[in-house]
């Protein structure tokens, strides 16, 4: 069996680059080798900072080809097809030949059976693949032409113990690897596979992204214990850090104790997404150390690396208490009205406007759930204040985070300032929702006045686009009135929130405006139950004509009902309406434009004609009670009470009867008791039905 290996070595690609590298070039090659129907035992693709690698094991050494007739481009179609035709079978021009058929005249080639080396393969199909990869960034350099996420120095490439030659834009393949940096001309021959793998161990290049992972986690522990620290790394860096090393190894810094002032979340961003280092939690404590891990390319036997890492973190740490000191000490109150100085979007005001709206719904809100109004409209009024702030502009990541330790510092309480970080959550799907009232209200008015703004000037969402993250919202806006029990009709809130936009001469030219919102919310719970394995039938169900803007209410029944519907509560409800549903389909000539769900009792030949026509207007009548005031539970039970009544009615009353009157008034009564059922949900869609 035979090996292939190819290096692609470059200045240092960025950690991302790498990843999307790295699945680009798995995929490529497989697909190239089952194309091609090679057999392979197994392929890894490896990366480095400065290294991108291929490595295919258990590869046959020729490959054979069977003799077939291949159907090429039609005549008279672009060279260039034709070309790609003999390109992609190994063909030359003399091989190929006319022939008509039913859709035309078309190339073909006989091909005899043959046998072709994977060397000369590779080499053929190789600069096709790298021209393949899709850089989310990539750039030119010099006067070459090539596009490479960075410049592209050279590219190793052997099959066994051969060079497998290829151009690939400037540069040629070839036998040769450098170690020394990108810019070190001193070329090591490489003779065969494994003495590729052992000269870059020797050089302390570990290949493997794996086994570097495992490095770094092994080293962050030995740290962490010894410190007697939380060893809890967060796996995004992890994964970054592992991927800008090539030997990483765990050094431990510290830096002065007077930053321990900082919030904590200031510390967190200045560590670790500016600097990339892991920051020391105190297991005794529960409070962050002043000291850090960086993870170093190198060993550090004279503390040179850790030094500097000190310097620049001392540095970083010193402007931020800078601005903090500054910063914290600007009444925030005085500060809102600063934010007339920032466009909140050029059709939509400013973003002090945007508070004094967002205040007004706020305070709505909190008389529907039960906030404290004055607590709330002070949250809302200063939500936005910490954006002015030095801070703020210095570490964007923090808005609102920095603007609740504003708050705390200058006397405001735990809740108040606690909205002031929290009405932008969720910022992800799986990100922790506001919990405390005045925070829910907050975020509740945030979101929906920028949704009813940009819905306002037609700035919605398209297929690929969402500039303003506005399914976020949304999704957002969803999961607070469900994970928080809120029952709370929507489109109220966005009619109010338009009003507010109008009364401020803001133009809107959405007509059609709530309307389209709700629809966009509809889609996005739906999404959202997706995501949740709701049952689909179900939701499909209670969704497929409904007018409720009430998410929270209309969870609660989705989940309800898919909970009973395989009990016997759900069964006899099912039974009922499939049975009665069947009778109506049979006579649909007779109730098309003719029967509407209107029974006439004085046409009654029995009792229990009249016992169901008064079980059917029982439940019509719990059924104009608001829907956030139902028990779906007991729907479900009042329906399924109906089955007793109807199997009565089936066995002694006859339907079809001879005179046309009774018959008609009948079908009335089965046509506004299955009205009566989809008036709960749409029967007619549930699995269950044809079960």
């Amino acid at each position: 069996m035979s090996n292939f290996l190819l290096e692609l070595y470059s200045e240092e690609i960025p950690h991302g680059l790498q990843i999307d590298c790295r699945t680009n070039l798995e995929v490529s090659f497989i697909k190239k080798l089952e194309e091609q129907n090679i057999k392979y035992k197994q392929i890894k693709v490896f990366s480095t900072p400065t290294r991108l690698c291929v490595h295919v094991e258990g590869l046959p050494t020729y490959l054979v080809l069977e003799a077939k007739e291949l159907k090429g481009p039609k005549v008279g179609s672009p060279e260039q097809a034709l070309e790609g035709f003999l390109k992609s079978n190994i063909l030359e021009k003399k091989d190929v030949f006319e022939k008509e058929i039913d859709k035309g005249t078309f190339y073909f080639a006989k091909t005899k059976q043959q046998k072709v080396d994977l060397q000369s393969l590779f080499a053929k199909q190789i600069p096709d693949i790298l021209k393949s990869i899709n850089w989310k960034k990539s750039m030119r350099w010099s006067d070459y032409t090539m596009t490479w996420a960075r410049p592209l120095k050279s590219i190793f490439c052997l099959f066994d113990n051969y060079t497998v030659n290829f151009d690939f834009y400037h540069l040629k393949s070839s036998n040769k690897i450098y170690v020394g940096g990108p810019y070190d001309d001193k070329a090591i021959i490489i003779k065969n596979i494994s003495q590729y793998f052992s000269v870059l161990k020797d050089k302390n290049i570990i290949l493997d992204q794996e086994v570097r992972k495992k490095m770094v986690l092994t080293g962050l522990t030995s740290v962490f214990k010894k410190a007697k620290c939380e060893d809890q790394p967060n796996p995004k860096l992890v994964e970054e850090v592992t991927n800008l090393v090539d030997y990483p190894t765990a050094l431990k810094g510290e830096f002065s104790k007077d930053f321990l002032d900082l919030p904590e979340e200031l510390l967190h961003l200045t560590m670790m997404q500016h600097q990339r280092y892991f920051p020391m939690k105190s297991l005794e404590t529960d409070k962050i150390t002043n000291s850090f891990v960086t993870i170093s390319n190198n060993k550090d036997e004279k503390k040179i690396i850790i030094a500097g890492n000190e310097r620049v973190l001392q540095a970083r740490l010193s402007d931020a208490k800078f601005f903090w000191d500054k910063n914290k000490k600007q009444n925030l109150v005085k500060n809102v009205s600063k934010l007339n100085g920032i466009t909140f979007y050029k059709d939509l005001g400013s973003l002090y406007d945007k508070t004094q709206r967002v205040r007004q719904l706020a305070s709505l809100i909190a008389d529907i759930i039960g906030s404290n109004k004055g607590d709330t409209e002070i949250a809302a009024s200063i939500c936005k204040a910490d954006l002015v702030s030095d801070l703020v502009g210095e570490y964007p990541e923090l808005q609102g985070v920095i603007g609740k330790h504003f708050a705390m510092a200058q006397g405001f309480s735990p809740q108040i300032a606690g909205a002031i970080s929290d009405h932008y959550l969720p910022i992800g799907s799986s990100d922790k929702v506001p919990k405390d009232k005045i925070s829910i209200c907050v975020a509740l008015a945030d979101k929906i006045d920028t949704l009813t703004g940009f819905f306002g000037i037609n700035l919605k969402p398209t297929s690929s686009k969402d500039p303003f993250a506005l399914r976020r919202a949304v999704i957002g806006m969803i999961r607070i009135v469900i994970e928080n029990k809120i029952s709370i009709s929507l489109k109220e809130i966005i009619n109010n929130a338009k009003n507010l936009y109008l009364s401020k001469n803001i133009k809107f030219t959405n007509e059609k405006l709530a309307d389209e919102l709700i629809d966009f919310f509809n889609e996005r719970f739906k999404n959202l139950l997706k995501e949740k394995e709701k049952r689909f039938d179900v939701v499909d169900s209670v969704l497929s004509d409904n007018r409720s803007d009430d998410f929270y209410n209309l969870y609660l029944k989705i989940t309800t009902i898919a909970k009973h519907i395989k009990q016997p509560e759900g069964v006899n409800a099912i039974a009922v309406y499939k049975r009665a549903k069947n009778i109506l389909q049979q006579n649909e000539q007779m109730i098309k434009d003719n029967i509407f769900g209107t029974p006439d009792p004085v046409l009654f030949a029995s009792e229990i004609e009249e016992n169901l026509l008064a079980h059917i207007n029982e439940i019509r009548e719990y059924f104009t009670t608001p829907s956030r005031l139902r028990d779906t539970q007991k729907s479900i039970k009042m329906l399924s009470e109906t089955k007793v009544l109807t199997d009565k009615f089936f066995e002694e009353v006859k339907v079809n009867d001879e005179n046309e009157q009774v018959r008609k008034n009948r079908l009335e009564l089965l046509f506004l008791m299955c009205k009566t059922f989809d008036n709960f949900t749409d029967f007619s869609k549930l699995e269950g039905l044809n079960g």
